[in-house]
């Protein structure tokens, strides 16, 4: 990417730095090594992701512009000047990962005997039974509806499939007419057809449009073109701890708003009728820059791709990853309670290399054992069918005390949530929906147990969401312990939020949005010290995105007084490293890979005894003062030591990994030819409990 327009800044423009990090995901379809289904898979993520983009981070700047408010971006360019050059940008990758698909990808499927194809290219006999499954099953779903003088303009649905039908009447000289077929999304995106050993993903839009006259009778037909929006979806909530209102009708109606909110881009196939596309610019109030153009013969919405990699005949195709292997701090108390091993000693758990079954097992063995009285948990983001739900709602029917703090406004799983939390309020949970102007991003869980005459509290700390889904799929960092110094710190913390009172500082957690950023900087301050004093200074951390300006300027200071700092960024990254006086001493890397890189490490290396904390808060604005967020302290040395291998771990890959210039782009580190290949995401299903030991202090 050309980054020349915005260099002068200090800092990297956070809109481009995530179109940059989608490039890196890109990457993994372009990975030759990989099988063609897996390629697909990335290519379908990549696809989501954009369209996320356009939804939050478009929108957002939308809501600026919309408003006439006045923005300055990280860059230092305006709103308008800002969104041009944005939206070019973002058009440049449209296209590159179409063209991409069609060249490459498509090749390869058609030697593997699978083909995205036409109705067209089958005989008779095959086309009749395509006509067959049109007629009984696409046709009655179809619902056609006109636009004009005496109809008004309907909402067309956000990333759904939709055709625009011109027409003209047959008798009369009548002015051309707008019909609108949106595509039910309960369709499958492909209809399946196999023929001996090929096949066939035949996009439905294709035999619609074959058999469209079918819906429009007796008037002319002048154009039929398919096209498909993204509409913004940033909203605010207006919450206010003075006024009363219904939180959740609130949120409700925010979510049917979402419907028909402003367009930020339409998609449309190569042959779009020129006449629709400037009413829709007009009706829409989009201009050229949200408009992207498919190539010919290409396909829209490549997240539907999911379909034709889920086919049942295609799973040994799929890529296959090692077992997880068993948490070191689990070794030899196979044959104890979980109650048991954690009064002994804590449990670090890195996931996806250790299961996340130790975790749902201890909520299940809480939920049924007679002797527990109460569950405290986050939730932010649950599976589509949760066992953390059902187990809770198991609790709950137990007779157990069950407080959920359950945030509802997780974007986009705002009306799973809602459900989730109705079914858990119907069994007798008492649910919490967020706290006023605040998300609730933290992943705590709190356990009290009757031990005798005396209680003990049991607490899971993490940096991934109660999701046993995502756990295979993200690598995340979780501390199970019964230790006082933590258990006493999430009770205050479960206190604080669930009730009215404002918490001491914390023994080994750090909260936001009242403490953590000027904790870190303090930490910050302090390798800052230790550098002047002539003392070794190092900063490691390890997060998803790198965004507030306060901890960012903190950290040029640090390397202009010679404290060496190394950040592993997967996604967002504003800090500029490199940059002769200003930030000589900080190495950016990002590695994307087999799985999402989503825990979060804090090393400060305190004169050889180093503080290292973990948790759920990246390095963002929103983190610091829009969330509640939580970091944990890790003291046991072994943990720590495990932490230290994660970190060490991720700088020595030298397969997923690409480093951060100083102009804004990535570069992809190359092996050394003295050096041999270190893929994290196979080197940590070799990890030993004695590579743990041996780990030094960085």
């Amino acid at each position: 990417m050309d980054f020349d327009k915005l260099n002068k800044s200090n800092l990297i423009s956070r809109d481009f730095s995530w179109l940059n990090f989608n490039y890196r995901v890109f990457d993994q379809v372009k990975n030759e090594k990989r099988n063609i289904l897996d390629r697909l898979k990335f290519l379908s993520i990549v696809s989501s992701n954009f369209d996320e983009f356009f939804e939050v981070r478009v929108g957002s700047l939308y809501n600026y512009i919309d408003n006439n408010k006045k923005r300055i971006d990280y860059s230092g360019l305006r709103e308008i000047p800002f969104k041009e050059f944005l939206l070019d940008e973002c058009k440049n990758f449209f296209k590159v990962k179409n063209q991409y698909f069609l060249k490459n990808l498509l090749p390869i499927l058609n030697k593997e005997k699978i083909y995205i194809s036409s109705w067209d290219l089958f005989g008779e006999k095959d086309q009749n039974k395509i006509k067959k499954y049109f007629k009984n099953t696409i046709f009655p779903m179809l619902t056609p509806m006109v636009y004009d003088n005496l109809h008004s303009f309907p909402i067309l649905m956000n990333k759904v499939l939709i055709f625009g039908v011109v027409t003209k009447s047959k008798i009369s000289t009548d002015k051309k007419k707008i019909s609108f077929i949106q595509i039910p999304q309960n369709l499958s995106r492909f209809f399946e057809y196999e023929i001996d050993d090929k096949i066939y993903f035949i996009p439905i839009e294709n035999i619609i449009k074959k058999y469209i006259n079918k819906l429009f009778r007796n008037v002319k037909i002048i154009s039929v073109s398919l096209f498909r929006l993204i509409r913004n979806g940033d909203f605010t909530l207006e919450e206010s701890e003075d006024i009363e209102i219904n939180f959740l009708e609130e949120l409700k109606q925010k979510l049917k708003e979402r419907k028909w909110s402003r367009v930020v881009r339409i998609e449309i196939e190569h042959d779009f009728d020129k006449w629709l596309l400037l009413k829709l610019k007009t009706i829409l109030n989009i201009d050229l820059f949200n408009i992207m153009r498919l190539p010919e013969n290409g396909l829209l919405d490549f997240s539907s791709l999911i379909q034709i990699i889920d086919y049942n005949k295609f799973s040994e195709l799929l890529p296959t990853f090692p077992k997880p292997i068993p948490s070191f701090d689990l070794e030899g108390f196979e044959n104890k309670s979980i109650f048991q091993l954690l009064s002994k000693k804590d449990v670090f758990l890195h996931h996806p290399y250790n299961s996340f079954d130790p975790v749902i097992h201890f909520l299940n063995i809480a939920s049924e054992d007679p002797n527990v009285l109460s569950i405290k948990i986050t939730l932010y983001r649950t599976a589509k069918n949760s066992r953390v739900i059902d187990t809770l709602l198991t609790a709950a029917e137990n007779g157990k005390h069950v407080s959920v703090l359950f945030e509802v406004k997780a974007r986009f799983d705002e009306e799973n949530n809602i459900k989730n939390g109705y079914r858990l309020e119907k069994a007798g949970c008492h649910v919490i929906y967020g706290i006023g102007g605040l998300k609730t991003h933290t992943k705590l869980l709190l356990v009290v147990r009757r031990e005798g005459p005396k209680v003990k509290n049991y607490a899971h700390l993490g940096t991934g969401n109660y999701n046993e889904t995502t756990s295979k799929l993200y690598t995340d960092i979780g501390l199970m312990t019964s230790n006082k110094r933590y258990t006493k710190d999430v009770l205050e913390f479960f206190n604080v939020i669930t009730g009215h009172s404002i918490a001491d500082e914390y023994e080994n957690l750090i909260t936001a949005p009242i403490y953590m950023r000027n904790k870190i900087i303090s930490l910050i301050e302090d390798e800052i010290d230790n550098s002047i004093a002539g003392n070794d200074a190092k900063i490691y951390i390890k997060i998803n995105s790198l965004q507030d300006r306060h901890v960012i300027k903190k950290l040029y200071e640090a390397s202009s007084v010679g404290v060496k700092i190394f950040l592993i960024v997967r996604g967002i990254c504003c800090l500029r490293p490199n940059r002769k006086k200003l930030s000589e001493n900080i190495k950016v890397i990002s590695i994307v890979g087999d799985y999402l890189e989503h825990s979060r490490i804090y090393y400060f290396h305190n004169l050889g005894n180093p503080i290292i904390y973990s948790g759920s808060a990246d390095v963002m604005i929103r983190s610091f003062e829009r969330r509640i967020e939580s970091l944990f302290k890790i003291n046991d040395e072994f943990l720590k030591k495990q932490a230290i291998t994660i970190l060490n771990y991720n700088l020595r890959d030298n397969c997923n990994t690409y480093i951060l210039n100083e102009n804004g782009n990535y570069e992809k580190k190359q092996i050394d030819k003295s050096s041999k290949k270190f893929n994290i995401f196979e080197e940590f299903y070799k990890l030993t409990k004695n590579k743990v030991e041996d780990s030094i202090i960085l």
